[in-house]
């Protein structure tokens, strides 16, 4: 981290922390920084027969095989994507996992205290995906919890190895 950009914290405060903004649905969605591996174009993706419509598929990414999470159906959205859409590779533990956007906005200071409770109106599946709200000049930014992302992932049944 960049030393000149760490500020004293007050006891009792949590420090701002560095967000990626993307775009998903036509909405802003804040993920950490600290999560985010790379950005980079969406690669082809291989789609895999009877897994639900939020995982888009699996890719070749730097020559390993990478999950790619397409969350717009849980979150009742599902623009395009265009020339604009990012693949931004969250890493978690050592486990990459690809998420699909239409598009990176850049990174900003969330400060954790400014987070309210998540709009009442999501879908549940739009809802449980959410750590909270955060508004700014720009208007609402969903703020994403990447454990429930990463939830979803572990969800899924588990391929058996063949040999």
């Amino acid at each position: 981290a960049d030393d000149a950009c760490v500020e004293q914290e007050q006891p009792g405060t949590a420090a701002p922390e560095e967000v990626v903004v993307v775009r998903l649905g036509g909405s802003r969605y804040a993920l950490p920084m600290s999560a985010v591996a790379e950005v980079g174009r969406p690669p082809g993706l291989t789609r895999v027969p009877g897994l639900p419509a939020w995982l888009a598929g699996v890719a070749n990414w730097r020559g390993r095989v990478l999950a790619v999470v397409d969350l717009r159906p849980l979150l009742a959205a599902g623009d395009e994507l265009d020339r604009r859409a990012r693949l931004v590779v969250l890493n978690r533990g050592g486990v990459p996992v690809g998420l699909l956007t239409e598009g990176v906005e850049g990174t900003q200071l969330l400060d954790p205290e400014r987070v309210e409770a998540a709009l009442a109106h999501l879908p549940g599946t739009a809802a449980e995906l959410l750590l909270g709200q955060v508004t700014d000049a720009d208007g609402p930014c969903g703020v994403l919890d990447l454990d429930a992302v990463h939830r979803l992932s572990e969800s899924l049944p588990r391929a058996r190895r063949a040999g």
